[in-house]
């Protein structure tokens, strides 16, 4: 290992001087630098002692005509993300039994906007709080928010985020990972050299929406329609929620199964969200019959839900056995 934690090092591009803080893989240290700390490549760092020895040369060295050094090309620099928040996890490795197994995530707040933010930042695993932060964030900036088991990785915890600007702009959501998905991400990011994997909180932020008065229950029409919604569909909840793929793309012509699948769950697991945002009592969940795929992942989705309290797929005179019938418990 070329570095242990709390080695001294300098930075070869910028010159500056920090300590690492600690190992994440064998290629990879964290360090901090003037206060910050950040994930850098073995070979963009070194030992400053070459350093300190070539400046101390160089005062006591006494010369009249300045020696003209050939300059350095400078590396191509690493392009930035797309514009957006992201929440970024960098695994921890530890080897047992001479293999390389994740004892931890770290993760961190990245800002690509070019504003200032103000975040809340609240990890939750059932019925209580992991982990909360509320703070700001410069433009183009990144925080260290905690570090994570990977045994409660495996537990999707839910990520919940809200983001505000100075103008009261503002975005809000849930991140949660399934563990297939996590193992395919630590397993792209060995594959490919990389230090982590991020994903999209928000492109931008968009202005606050003012609290829409109360309202009664709706009277849905017919199995394919939900009446009552305000103009600002997005933002409401649903009581009645088809998943039909008719009902959620224009034109689904070309899309795979699995891509429908994904955007049926993508729907049914926003609108969870503003049902218990809402602090709904029940909500039906149309899903159909077909052969059962979607409704038994309607199912899970449900299950590992903390906030549902209960559901059935009994048979009913306006949908048949293709409906579930959610109730929250808060």
């Amino acid at each position: 290992m070329k570095f242990s934690i709390g080695d001294k090092i300098v930075m070869k591009r910028t010159g500056e001087e920090g300590r690492v803080v600690a190992i994440v893989n064998k290629k990879m240290v964290e360090v901090e630098v003037a206060g910050t700390v950040f994930p850098v490549y073995n070979d963009d760092v070194d030992h400053p002692y070459l350093k300190w020895f070539t400046e101390k040369k160089s005062v006591q060295k006494k010369s009249a005509m300045p020696v003209q050094l050939p300059v350095e090309k400078l590396p191509a620099t690493t392009r930035r993300m797309a514009k957006g928040a992201y929440l970024s996890f960098i695994p921890e490795f530890r080897t047992d039994d001479m293999e390389e197994m994740v004892s931890h995530v770290k993760v961190f707040l990245l800002n690509e906007l070019p504003v200032n933010i103000r975040f809340v930042y609240d990890v939750r695993m059932a019925e209580r709080s992991l982990f909360r932060l509320e703070g700001g964030l410069h433009a183009f900036g990144n925080i260290y928010l905690h570090s994570i088991p990977y045994a409660e990785m495996n537990d999707q915890p839910r990520f919940n985020w809200t983001l505000t600007a100075p103008d009261e702009t503002m975005a809000e959501g849930i991140v949660r990972i399934k563990p297939a998905k996590l193992f395919e991400h630590i397993t792209s990011i060995q594959q490919g050299n990389e230090p982590s994997f991020s994903y999209l909180l928000a492109a931008e932020l968009k202005e606050k929406k003012k609290p829409e008065p109360m309202y009664e229950q709706p009277v849905a029409i017919g199995p394919s329609k939900t009446i009552g919604q305000s103009k600002h569909t997005a933002e409401q909840p649903r009581y009645e929620l088809d998943l039909h793929i008719e009902q959620l793309r224009s034109n689904s012509k070309g899309l795979s199964n699995a891509e429908i699948i994904k955007i049926q769950l993508d729907t049914l697991e926003r609108y969870l969200h503003l049902a218990i945002m809402h602090r709904l009592e029940r909500m039906i969940v149309i899903h159909g019959l077909g052969k059962g795929k979607l409704r038994d992942e309607v199912h899970a989705m449900l299950k590992a839900t903390p906030e549902v309290g209960r559901y059935k797929n009994e048979w009913s005179g306006r949908y048949g056995f293709g409906a579930t019938e959610v109730t929250f418990r808060y």
